[in-house]
């Protein structure tokens, strides 16, 4: 992915010594550079007055602060920090997007599901990978790409087609805001599990995880009325 151990020293060195004005550039140069993603730039959406607009200036815009910029190119991985701030200087206050189904698909929980059944998962010694939090109290957990479309058939063999399940995939289309952006202008996405060498390039297979979470998402839905 073009870094070395040091190189990830280096850049996060890098990040600290430039504070906060450079901070969305050194977080492209890591999802690329670190974690071998494709990052894309993203709207940003203001709130007054109990009125959202997005940055993208479409009048009623379906997805205020959570869509790419249809203008921005994407940011390849592999880009380095000076690829990533020749990028970002394009698109200044641009949101950091990841795109869904390349490197990784996503099964989306309730945040409160979600903290649950990370707990049971690191008991029973389950390969992770990484699992952000969005403003909104949603977990996303990072999964082998191609688990969105095949969801059903998973849920099916599992015996849980029939469940209400608060449980959805996102994949090959979809984009998520990657920590620490703004998303929706709700407020920043965070880490639960940060990405770490030897979970971002190779997220675990949706079957492995499946079954905890949705046991866990059954329990916390309750009886059903």
């Amino acid at each position: 992915m073009g870094f070395t151990i040091g190189g990830i020293r280096d850049l996060r060195s890098t990040s600290r010594r430039r504070g906060r004005a450079s901070e969305p550039v050194t977080t492209v140069a890591e999802y690329t550079g670190l974690w071998g993603w494709d990052v894309v730039p993203g709207a940003r959406a203001a709130r007054a007055g109990g009125r959202v607009t997005c940055s993208c200036g479409a009048t009623g815009c379906s997805s205020p602060g959570a869509h790419p910029l249809a203008f921005a190119p994407s940011v390849p991985a592999g880009a380095t920090l000076d690829e990533a701030a020749a990028a970002w200087a394009e698109v200044p206050g641009a949101a950091v997007l990841l795109p869904v189904g390349r490197s990784f698909d996503v099964l989306e929980v309730p945040e409160a599901a979600g903290r649950h059944a990370l707990a049971r998962l690191e008991r029973m010694g389950l390969p992770l990978g990484p699992v952000a939090l969005t403003p909104h109290e949603r977990a996303l957990f990072f999964v082998a790409p191609g688990a969105a479309s095949e969801l059903p058939q998973l849920l099916y063999r599992m015996g849980w087609d029939d469940a209400r399940l608060d449980l959805r995939g996102l994949g090959r289309g979809d984009h998520i805001t990657a920590p620490p952006s703004d998303h929706a202008g709700l407020g920043p996405m965070r880490w639960l599990l940060p990405p770490a060498l030897d979970t971002a390039g190779r997220p675990p297979e949706a079957r492995l995880l499946l079954g905890t979470l949705a046991y866990v998402c059954h329990r916390s839905a309750g009886p059903s009325s």
